[in-house]
């Protein structure tokens, strides 16, 4: 699963994806890799949503709060608290970094998991180390480790590979899910497509096993 933390399309792609495995009773593991949709941000800084919709779109800050209206009503409808008014994008690299060292600790997506409520529910930010921290903390990483990963460089190049990766299979955007490294499923489908794909998958696999 190729996500940016602070793409409201990939939180909802990732609770469709999750209610289609319930759905199903399916034994699924999740690798999440990392994304960035605008790498160009000055770590450490940030702008409201609210501007950067409206440069990217060609749209009014009117408009772009209607953008984000529609989106909370999105959202709720699958069960997500989602509060947009107010919340800024920045970079996500040291976000990223510590999904990847939450993946070597076996949380990788309860850290995914609190980073997207904080940003999307909370307002809080994913854009200040010590924000980032404390976050990690609250989802199970250890606080001192979370600290010495983002003061070093560590998993940037993990971070980096991830992006090639999901642009040499095609992907222009996110959220990108590849299934069982046959399916590709791009965008925020519906839990019914998403279960279509991994029953086909199974079939798939199974018919593979007894071949």
């Amino acid at each position: 699963m190729w996500s940016d933390l602070v793409c409201p399309w990939c939180y909802l792609g990732k609770r469709r994806f999750e209610k289609a495995v319930a759905e199903l009773g399916a034994d699924v593991e999740v690798v999440h890799h990392s994304f960035q949709l605008d790498p160009s941000f000055p770590r450490g800084t940030s702008r409201p949503t609210r501007e950067v919709l409206s440069e990217k779109y060609g749209r009014t800050l009117e408009e772009a709060d209607e953008m984000e209206a529609q989106m909370e009503q999105r959202a709720a409808a699958d069960g997500l608290e989602y509060h947009l008014d107010g919340v800024h994008m920045g970079n996500t690299a040291d976000g990223h970094r510590l999904v990847h060292l939450a993946a070597e600790r076996g949380l990788a997506d309860a850290v995914v998991d609190r980073f997207y409520r904080a940003h999307f529910t909370e307002r809080r930010s994913l854009f200040d180390r010590d924000s980032l921290v404390a976050l990690a903390a609250e989802a199970g990483l250890d606080a001192a480790e979370a600290r010495a990963v983002l003061e070093s460089d560590a998993y940037e190049a993990e971070v980096a590979a991830d992006g090639e990766q999901a642009r040499a299979l095609g992907a222009t955007g996110v959220p990108f899910f590849v299934i069982d490294r046959r399916f590709g499923v791009a965008g925020a489908q519906s839990p019914e497509a998403f279960a279509q794909v991994l029953r086909r998958a199974a079939e798939v696999s199974d018919g593979a096993a007894a071949g």
